[in-house]
């Protein structure tokens, strides 16, 4: 079940928000969206329900375990049985097939047969519930949140379906406090609508309509790509990644208020930025803000050498890679993301900042395109190729036919339109006319300014369900990782 189903909009989100709205108490609350929550996962991962039950069950005691142990050595041990616990899981599930595909390969190169054991399913948002458990145990050894005493609430943050398989990943210090005590008002629910709406749009009429055109390129046989195509194929990849898990966030976020919790922001315009640096700052926030907490500054930050802080960037960005999934394309992705990293942190990134804004932002837009182009590709060849295409040096044997099937009226449409909110004209225009008080505006403005935004929703709402009732291309990125 995601988001961006009709089940999920037209039964099950509505009846959690009726439930949630109709129940006394915060305890029944809390009761009904644990179960709700459980419910949600099952319905997608019934064979993996008992092992997310089994992780709430097993962080809830280690986590009194590394409170309750007064000696630091003691401490320590339980933490690291903590972390291996985790860390093991996430390993098993997400890399075991990785790990024989490689010694497969090493075993064919050296003239010896193969292994072949039972492929191992990758549970729906094992990297993000693994994290969230991570840094539950990891603020409690800290000291800067205590653990919890009841089962209830340690499974409920772990479970609590709209962060459960996409994020934002949350910090049981943030949602503590709100599982605890936590208000509803029309205006928190109202907005949290707003933000749903939005995010559902950017999902349904943006980056599912882009991910047709972006299948049609990299599905192409090397022959076939020239460099339009190639151009054409990665910025709307570019686009639809961009959409797909920004509005995923938008609603998780939307869903989150009309609970009555509040969720951090996740993006913040990372096509706006003018370095790598700034990208990182703007572009899924909370998993960077988590390797800068947890690896980071645990490894020395920049409390160090130059070498050994190059050193962390590119250990924490290669561990950024292997968290997208257990491919050499995320390793590498990862890699080049931390070379460009440590680049900015050199002469380069002084020389840089001298440039005019245009070239910033150029420069920072075609490392964050070629970055999207490893990450897409299904192995590295298949990125060479493209790279190659990009650029002009491919051989080209097919004919311009491709080019007009590809880039349809209505995929540049959408281009254009990703092109314009993925920048904050359209949210600065929204603010500036929420300052200005109504008492200054003429009546018929008045009136205008107050039905414009629910008229704008209304029909976003009825065109974005009206393509999912089409039944058409509805996929979602981040479920992979």
């Amino acid at each position: 079940m995601i988001f961006s189903s009709p089940i999920f909009l037209f039964f099950f989100l509505p009846l959690v928000l009726t439930v949630n709205c109709l129940l006394p108490g915060l305890r029944a609350r809390n009761l009904w969206l644990l179960g709700a929550s459980i419910l949600f996962y099952g319905w997608g991962e019934p064979a993996f329900l008992l092992l997310m039950l089994g992780s709430s069950v097993l962080n809830c005691a280690l986590g009194l375990w590394v409170e309750e142990t007064a000696s630091p050595p003691a401490r320590r041990a339980a933490l690291v049985v903590a972390v291996a616990v985790n860390l093991g899981l996430l390993a098993y599930f997400k890399y075991a097939n990785f790990a024989v595909d490689n010694l497969n390969a090493l075993l064919h190169l050296a003239g010896l047969h193969p292994v072949s054991p039972e492929p191992v399913h990758l549970p729906i948002g094992i990297s993000f519930f693994t994290f969230h458990a991570l840094s539950y145990v990891l603020d409690i050894y800290d000291g800067k949140t205590k653990a919890s005493r009841k089962l209830s609430e340690t499974a409920l943050y772990i479970f609590l379906f709209p962060q459960l398989i996409a994020g934002p990943i949350l910090r049981w210090g943030w949602m503590a406090p709100q599982i605890a005590s936590r208000h509803l008002t029309s205006e928190r629910f109202a907005e949290g609508v707003r933000r749903f709406v939005y995010g559902l749009a950017k999902k349904v009429l943006i980056a599912n309509a882009l991910a047709t055109p972006a299948d049609q390129v990299f599905s192409l046989s090397p022959g076939e790509i020239s460099p339009m195509l190639a151009w054409i194929g990665i910025v709307c990849y570019t686009l639809q990644i961009y959409f797909d898990f920004s509005g995923y966030s938008d609603m998780a976020i939307g869903i989150g208020k009309m609970l009555g919790f509040e969720f951090i922001e996740n993006f913040n315009y990372p096509y706006i930025s003018q370095s790598i640096r700034e990208f990182w700052r703007r572009w899924h926030i909370s998993l960077s803000n988590w390797f800068r907490d947890y690896v980071y500054f645990r490894l020395g930050g920049n409390r160090c050498s130059k070498a050994r802080n190059y050193f962390n960037l590119i250990l924490v960005f290669l561990m950024c890679g292997l968290w997208h999934g257990a491919s050499w394309t995320f390793v590498v992705w990862g890699l080049y993301h931390g070379a460009f990293l440590v680049l900015e942190r050199t002469r380069f990134g002084a020389w840089l900042q001298s440039l005019p804004r245009l070239v910033r932002h150029s420069y920072a837009l075609l490392v964050i395109v070629i970055g999207w182009l490893i990450f897409r590709s299904e192995n590295l060849p298949q990125a060479l190729v493209f790279l190659r295409a990009l650029f002009g040096f491919a051989q080209v044997s097919t004919s311009s036919n491709m080019l007009y099937m590809v880039l349809t009226n209505q995929a540049t449409a959408v281009m254009c339109a990703g092109v314009v909110f993925s920048i904050p004209i359209t949210a600065r225009l929204r603010e500036k006319m929420l300052r200005t008080p109504l008492t200054r505006v003429r009546l018929g403005t008045q009136w205008l300014r107050l039905l414009a935004e629910p008229l704008w929703l209304a029909a976003l709402l009825v065109l974005s369900a009206a393509w999912l009732a089409d039944g058409t291309y509805n996929p979602f990125l981040y479920f992979r990782f």
